[in-house]
């Protein structure tokens, strides 16, 4: 159950949907957000309850304005190289946010009240290093209600297993296909399984995975754009919603088996489904139809600030839509198949693209950062 501060709204939309069972987390962090308290007000005033970060979002916060100014010229000052400062400035900003966040983990037992950092995208591929990079991140940020985020690659499923093992909470990211998202069950109920071995306590792990909505969309739109048939562009905007209410079913299937139950009674908390990419692309489409099609108990909605305003403003909370819509699902993504869409391609793809937008989000990061260091130790 998701609990919000007592100031929230008796009768927003946001407060409906997370009396809904929906957690509604940010998807967005930076220093500017924690010094005005503007984060803080989002909390206070639209019932969020966690953070999310990805490299792109780093990259706009830090160079972007010059909240960063100080830290940066401190870094260099100290003599720094540019990975070592923007590890100071992510963590940091991580940490911070964490504490601001503690009485909602306090409240929820650690369920909501979290905050998520990537490890370095260039690692997704590299399983040994993605998990020392986690193991890292987690004792710089110190903090427990921290997420460690990790790419849901194939190099990145047996890392998965591992950071859990190692008790650390995780939130898998970049999951587009169902069949990778019954690996990443898989992979956290291994991974709860030898924490169980190693002699945790099972209640303080948690986990999220996060499905990515919108960008089945637009991929798919725009294959169905090319079709061009009525047929065809009947299906557009409905691939996003479809994959996802499919990945809860599958999410039930796979909490309420004989292997699940044993670790439910150790302790253990199910891997709550993550709903990302919620931002809608297409001005056609409802600016929240990635939220209102998609409630359900026990998951979380990670929305930039322009879909959690649109929520809170119009969204119109109707219960649960998501049970409801299985064979509709299905049926969408066999009309799909049926038009020669492969959504193995799609989801391929889109896997791909991901990867590759964050560790370009990253690249770029660190040759801006570098900039200014250098402008920095110039100026000193």
């Amino acid at each position: 159950m998701t609990t919000t501060p007592s100031s929230s709204p008796t009768s927003s939309p946001t407060q409906e949907l997370s009396d809904a069972g929906v957690s509604i987390w940010l998807d967005d962090l930076s220093r500017g957000r924690l010094n005005t308290g503007s984060l803080r007000k989002l909390i206070e005033e639209k019932n969020v309850v966690g953070v999310t970060t990805n490299p792109s979002i780093f990259h706009a916060a830090i160079t972007t304005g010059h909240d960063y100014d100080a830290k940066i010229a401190a870094m260099a000052a100290a003599g720094a190289g540019v990975d070592e400062t923007v590890f100071a400035i992510t963590t940091t900003d991580v940490a911070d946010a964490c504490d601001l966040f503690a009485p909602v983990a306090a409240a929820t037992k650690g369920v909501d009240g979290r905050v998520s950092i990537e490890v370095d995208p260039r690692l997704a591929w590299d399983t040994a290093a993605t998990i020392a990079e986690a193991k890292h991140l987690y004792g710089q940020v110190n903090k427990d209600n921290v997420y460690i985020k990790i790419p849901a690659t194939l190099e990145g499923l047996e890392a998965i297993t591992a950071t859990l093992a190692a008790g650390i909470s995780v939130n898998v990211t970049l999951i587009f296909s169902l069949e990778r998202y019954r690996a990443v069950i898989n992979a956290f109920q291994s991974g709860v399984e030898q924490a169980k071995e190693n002699g945790h306590d099972l209640s303080k792990i948690h986990s999220v995975a996060s499905f990515f909505v919108s960008r089945v969309d637009t991929e798919i739109d725009k294959r169905l754009n090319a079709i061009g048939t009525d047929e065809a562009r009947a299906l557009k905007g409905k691939a996003g919603v479809a994959n996802a209410r499919l990945a809860y079913q599958m999410y039930e299937e796979l909490f309420s088996t004989e292997r699940w139950a044993l670790l439910a009674d150790a302790g253990a908390l199910p891997q709550r489904p993550l709903w990302a990419s919620t931002g809608v692309k297409d001005p056609a489409y409802p600016d929240t139809m990635y939220v209102t099609e998609l409630v359900a108990p026990g998951v979380v909605n990670t929305m930039p600030e322009k879909t959690l305003d649109a929520t809170f403003d119009h969204g119109a909370i109707t219960g649960n839509t998501v049970t409801r819509g299985y064979d509709d699902a299905n049926a969408t993504l066999n009309a799909l198949d049926a038009l020669g869409i492969s959504y193995n391609d799609v989801v391929a793809v889109l896997e791909s693209e991901g990867l590759d937008k964050f560790v370009a989000s990253w690249k770029e990061l660190l040759g801006d950062v570098e900039a200014a260091l250098a402008a920095a130790r110039k100026d000193a």
